[in-house]
């Protein structure tokens, strides 16, 4: 099955202001005693969102305008921290598509585009015009276009840079070496079976 080509990522939209926001403090490390990634979602950004009780606490993630946010706003070096995978895929398990920050790390930038997670990067300045946008209206919907490189909202939009390597993996749909491997397994089979060292 061919993996979807990304062009562009549409949806309401929420910020998680900050800079230097570790993959500790988007998933903390206790939760990574998992089989599968399954499930990671519900500990997204945890020790920031709940109390010592497990109760909701005064984070942008717990406001009801933001529930249906697809769309991830922060700040510079996105990311930080260890290498685990569980970061981008608590993030996608949550229900995010796509994240618009002033800079990324660089494992976390990989690990979300090998899941199809579209990274764009955006001035302070511009990021703090859509967060004012989606204040002043929750049900404004913010497009990452990846052909364009900008982020739409309502009439309005600023240039957002998408690092080329990822660009165009995500908009050609070979995001994932994993399933673009799985995906020649046919063809090597075909190969392996004309080739007489492989008979025995």
């Amino acid at each position: 099955m061919a993996l979807a080509k990304i062009t562009s990522i549409t949806g309401p939209a929420v910020t998680v202001p900050g800079n230097d926001i570790d993959t500790d403090r988007i998933i903390p490390a206790r939760f990574m005693k998992c089989v599968t990634f399954d499930g990671l979602g519900e500990y997204l950004f945890y020790d920031v969102r709940k109390d010592a009780d497990g109760n909701d606490g005064s984070h942008p993630l717990n406001d009801e305008r933001f529930k249906s946010a697809t769309v991830l706003l922060s700040g510079a070096n996105f990311g930080c921290g260890s290498s685990r995978e569980h970061a981008p895929q608590a993030i996608q398990k949550y229900g995010f598509r796509g994240v618009v920050a002033e800079s990324f790390a660089e494992i976390f930038f990989g690990n979300c585009t090998t899941l199809g997670i579209p990274c764009a990067v955006a001035t302070r300045a511009d990021i703090a015009k859509v967060t004012a946008a989606i204040e002043a209206d929750p049900t404004v919907e913010v497009t990452i276009d990846l052909g364009d490189q900008v982020v739409r909202f309502g009439s309005e939009s600023i240039p957002a840079e998408i690092r080329g390597s990822a660009r165009d993996a995500l908009i050609n749909g070979r995001w994932d070496a994993i399933a673009e491997l799985h995906e020649g397994v046919p063809q090597v089979r075909s190969v392996s079976a004309g080739l007489a060292y492989m008979a025995t």
